[in-house]
């Protein structure tokens, strides 16, 4: 089943961790758990802006047509993916550093579950309003960040000193990350996606 891990990295994540680590699933299972989970926040966020609005502060809900909701979700959802794919790429990159020898797949598998609470906090679109789904974002970037420090010694094999530096690296390279797909969406939403918002 592509989602058997969830619940073990919610309830028992070292436990889970240990699951995945012995188990070692093939590229295509890591591959179709990031595109099934990244549906989540995709569909979510194209039925908020569409069909909800979002409230942000006093003023009015904020609506965009269908298309244009449309057009934001599939590129969010490949940005999630591109995003989770060059996490992993981080992953196996830095752990020569650390005298870890991952291939591609552990470490796809790696940054496939810590994303996991993260793209599913996208449920949150559901109700729209700005401060919730704020909240509930930064907790479950919290608990992904957990989940990486609890996963990377036992999926890296490495003592947990050197797997917490490596995941505080790998937690900065991350955000670095975060930061560069927000720059490159904002670019192309200036080089002319011109959404179309609803009046009220």
């Amino acid at each position: 089943m592509i989602l058997n891990h969830i619940w073990g990295l919610y309830a028992h994540p070292k436990e889970e961790w240990q699951t995945i680590e012995k188990r070692h699933e093939s590229l295509m299972y890591s591959m179709v758990h990031i595109l099934v989970i990244a549906l989540i926040p995709a569909i979510c966020s194209y039925y908020a802006t569409a069909h909800l609005g979002w409230a942000i502060g006093a003023g009015d809900v904020i609506k965009l047509s269908q298309t244009s909701a449309i057009t934001m979700s599939i590129a969010m959802y490949a940005g999630l993916i591109v995003g989770v794919l060059a996490l992993a790429y981080l992953i196996q990159w830095m752990a020569t550093t650390f005298d870890a020898k991952p291939d591609f797949t552990q470490s796809l598998e790696l940054a496939a579950y810590t994303a996991t609470p993260l793209l599913m906090s996208g449920l949150s679109a559901l109700y729209p309003v700005l401060w919730f789904v704020a909240i509930v974002g930064l907790a479950a970037l919290t608990y992904s960040i957990y989940l990486l420090y609890s996963g990377v010694p036992i999926m890296m094999n490495i003592p947990e000193e050197k797997g917490f530096i490596y995941s505080s690296s790998v937690v900065t390279c991350g955000l670095v990350l975060i930061v560069a797909l927000m720059a490159t969406s904002a670019v192309l939403f200036g080089m002319g996606f011109n959404a179309d918002y609803i009046p009220h």
